[in-house]
């Protein structure tokens, strides 16, 4: 399939741009790990594990994020389907997490690598001094020369293997793109490669589209690309639309995404020799440690409703957010969590660290400034959220 028209220059500089990456994440899908006849894809697997050992040898750092833990359960348990109880999920997970890392640890040892198993949940990215530890224990295992492979502990986890909740709001991480990019985004990495069973972003799904064309380079994720996006597979959890939002977190983060296939030959070797495979999405600014985490791995404990004044101020001007500009207050939390900031139509517009506790914000909702310390028994913040606490939607 003939990909779209692109600038030459810009393609060629991008693929370089990827070749010259120190470290790197690459998220391998079930889609990859497994068959189509629901078996382990052995030598595919060990395609790509050749692949990592060479960027090793040549001085890159990478971390592994894998899925198939269910996959390889389901199949070791002789399921006709894709099990669709939570339970009996998380009981695949218990069988095939271990059949997926003997995989990996087999194929490591045999080139002289050594592996360590990393299972998160979601505590290990929404509570703040976990997520900062589990960062030195990475750079610890790297500085080591070993390989980590990181997927959520789905055993005792369910927040990948649910759906998002009945508001629709989604989980810090519900699938293994999402959680690649914020591992990518937590330990600096230069590059994401997200390894699938497509060979990139298209206009529309090949499958059904005669016309649709594979694009090589997006610089911005702006909404018509977003639009690109459709569901899941059979096997896997995410789809291109979770692949793009893993995306986004990258290159919000300053690194570069790929999207590529991991059935093709050679992918890994490929890319880093320049060739042009896949999509690759260009990084933004940036942001800093502290407020990627509280754009991207933090839960939201509530919300704050602001005037269309205090919005202006938070956006134009990049003011603290004061109590005079709240209408209201939703959800129960605590001083130092996280909450989103909502304008009175109620679209979140930015997410910052709170102050003060619900209770007490309740006490300066609306008021000025100056009253704080008589209101809160000499508490002398006047900001609910102060600026370098704010971290607006991209």
């Amino acid at each position: 399939m003939q990909a779209m028209p692109s600038d030459p220059d810009s393609s060629l500089e991008a693929r370089a741009r990827v070749a010259s990456a120190r470290r790197v994440v690459v998220k391998v899908g079930t889609n990859v790990i497994m068959r189509d006849d629901g078996a382990v894809a052995l030598s595919r697997v060990y395609g790509i594990i050749e692949s990592v050992a060479t960027l090793r040898k040549a001085g890159k750092d990478v971390l592994i994020v894998s899925s198939g833990a269910v996959g390889l359960g389901a199949q070791r348990l002789a399921l006709a389907k894709k099990p669709a109880r939570l339970a009996l999920k998380q009981a695949c997970a218990a069988v095939g997490q271990s059949r997926l890392m003997a995989v990996y640890e087999e194929g490591f040892e045999k080139l002289g690598l050594v592996t360590a198993q990393i299972l998160l949940t979601e505590d290990d990215f929404t509570n703040r001094a976990r997520y900062l530890n589990l960062s030195a224990t990475l750079a610890k295992l790297l500085e080591l020369g070993v390989v980590p492979i990181l997927n959520e502990n789905d055993p005792v986890s369910t927040q990948e293997l649910e759906a998002p909740d009945e508001a629709g709001r989604p989980r810090v991480f519900g699938d293994n793109d999402r959680l690649s990019a914020l591992v990518m985004s937590k330990m600096d990495a230069d590059l994401l490669v997200i390894l699938s069973d497509v060979d990139g972003l298209y206009t529309a799904n090949p499958a059904r589209d005669p016309l649709a064309r594979l694009i090589p380079v997006v610089p911005a994720i702006t909404p018509a690309v977003t639009a690109y996006a459709e569901g899941g597979g059979a096997r896997g959890r995410g789809g291109m639309k979770t692949k793009l939002e893993a995306a986004r977190i990258a290159t919000a983060s300053g690194g570069l995404a790929v999207i590529a296939s991991g059935r093709q030959p050679n992918v890994l070797d490929r890319l880093f020799a320049g060739e042009e495979i896949g999509t690759v999405f260009l990084p933004g600014s940036g942001l800093d440690g502290k407020r990627r985490w509280i754009a991207f791995s933090s839960a939201l404990s509530g919300r704050v409703v602001v005037n269309d004044g205090a919005k202006a101020a938070l956006l134009e001007r990049k003011a603290s957010l004061l109590p005079a500009g709240i209408v209201r207050l939703e959800g129960t939390f605590a001083a130092g969590e996280v909450v989103g900031i909502a304008d009175a139509s109620g679209l979140e517009f930015a997410r910052g660290i709170v102050n003060y506790g619900h209770e007490d914000a309740a006490k300066l909702l609306g008021r000025p400034s100056g009253e704080t310390a008589r209101l809160l028994a000499g508490k002398k913040r006047d900001a609910l959220i102060t600026r370098d606490n704010i971290v607006f939607e991209p």
